[in-house]
């Protein structure tokens, strides 16, 4: 799967005031979010669902994926979206299996890729 996706029953706001700490007990910073419903609100552009995108990284795991392999940049930050969908908040991300079977990369960077994946599905499952 492309994505990786969960749900929770906690509110939509609830999620968004807490990612960023949560992501944080987990070694992850918060780089930047996209708030995409007043972004293109600005621009003349509505859309009804209130959609945020954090940007996250991990410094250690990004200085030994951006040496080992080059284009691995274009995954990073982690991206992490954040939106209500059918009386739900949704949590999803990139899946990383699919990019590390398309990617040539070595046994241990996939082992310590796979324990940062474990951790955004941590965070993403921590409501």
């Amino acid at each position: 799967m492309m994505i990786y996706k969960t749900t929770t029953s906690y509110p939509l706001e609830t999620v968004k005031a807490q990612i960023a700490e949560k992501a944080k007990t987990l070694g992850f910073d918060l780089l930047g979010k996209y708030e995409f419903k007043k972004i293109l609100k600005s621009k003349g552009f509505e859309i009804t669902r209130d959609i945020t995108v954090y940007e996250l990284y991990n410094p250690v795991a990004t200085h030994s994926a951006l040496n080992a392999l080059s284009e691995i940049s274009v995954y990073l930050p982690c991206r992490l979206s954040v939106y209500h969908e059918n009386g739900v908040t949704v949590l999803a991300t990139i899946g990383i299996k699919n990019i590390l079977q398309a990617s040539s990369i070595d046994g241990e960077l996939q082992k310590h890729m796979q324990e940062i994946f474990n951790k955004i599905r941590a965070l993403m499952n921590s409501w």
